[in-house]
């Protein structure tokens, strides 16, 4: 519950030292969740800039029910076995900006998050409005930009652009799963950069686990106007990944020129539950991508579209 913090200096170090962490969390020891580095919570005009944050046990910088916060020349690092270590996690917070930062852990890079299961429905908190821009990125085991699966509040108005991705298990990802509820829409992510990546795009309606038993099964994830564009990526093992719910498939997912190397022998695309759009897409994408739309502009997402017009990518 503070306005106005500042969390900055000459790229001084906050060390986390999460060894002992990470070991305790593989061997099944702890009956609790791990710590973070710097966790804000209700908190208005949030500043983090101009540090190095070294092995966090968990998140690194963890913003919760926040608005306008600004995460800038950051430099995050830990060990590329440490068990889900993630960089950046603006959870249930809107107006955040990242950018200018090099970040390089065990899971997720930057995981966009708000909230999970009945509590994040009854909560009812989204993360909106989110810019993303000039980041370096590597994620061992996760994803470099992850979206959910904790997203029962919602996750809308995304931005990300500029963003170089290498050496990681995935690039870009959505998770959810029946029982969160919750939407991820209006999500816009172009001038992108991967290199050396196993699944370049992923989305999944069957990830993630639940806090308890309560939740409720018919509380059903919505998946909507997603755009990727302007894509190219070199050492890619699979293309894409995206399995909707058949209670409620992904619609809108459009792909513009997105340009991908992969091997001769892999499979390129994987689709199922989806509905989308696609243009000047290499390897070609999989049927569900195709959409008879003409006119892409009503049916696709685009930057313009968010301050309400109607115009072509």
């Amino acid at each position: 519950m503070l306005t106005d913090v500042v969390v900055t200096g000459d790229n001084g170090s906050i060390d986390g030292q999460g060894s002992v962490w990470w070991d305790w969390f593989e061997s099944r020891s702890l009956n609790y969740s791990r710590p973070h580095l710097v966790e804000f919570t209700s908190s208005d005009h949030v500043v983090v800039s101009n540090l190095t944050f070294l092995n966090a046990p968990a998140y690194n910088i963890h913003p919760v029910y926040c608005s306008y916060v600004l995460v800038q020349n950051i430099s995050i690092s830990a060990p590329g076995g440490s068990p889900y270590t993630i960089g950046i996690v603006p959870d249930s917070s809107n107006n955040v900006c990242i950018e200018d930062s090099l970040i390089k852990v065990g899971y997720d890079a930057i995981s966009l998050k708000s909230g999970w299961d009945e509590y994040g429905i009854a909560y009812d908190r989204p993360t909106k409005d989110v810019h993303i821009r000039r980041v370096y990125l590597q994620s061992t085991s996760g994803s470099s930009i992850a979206f959910g699966s904790e997203m029962s509040g919602g996750i809308s108005n995304v931005h990300v652009e500029q963003v170089r991705i290498h050496n990681s298990y995935s690039g870009i990802e959505f998770r959810t799963t029946k029982g969160r509820g919750g939407y991820i829409k209006r999500i816009i992510i172009s001038n992108v950069e991967l290199k050396n990546i196993t699944m370049a795009f992923g989305a999944s309606g069957d990830c993630g686990s639940h806090p308890d038993d309560n939740f409720d099964p018919n509380a059903i994830p919505i998946l909507d106007q997603i755009t990727l564009q302007n894509v190219t990526g070199s050492k890619i093992t699979v293309a894409g990944n995206f399995t909707g719910l058949a209670e409620s498939p992904f619609t809108s997912l459009c792909l513009f020129n997105v340009a991908l190397t992969i091997p001769s022998t892999s499979t390129s695309w994987t689709c199922s539950n989806v509905v989308g759009y696609s243009e000047s897409v290499s390897p070609e994408p999989c049927p569900e991508l195709k959409s008879s739309h003409s006119n892409s502009s009503s049916f696709c997402y685009s930057i313009l579209n968010s301050y309400g017009k109607s115009t072509d990518l």
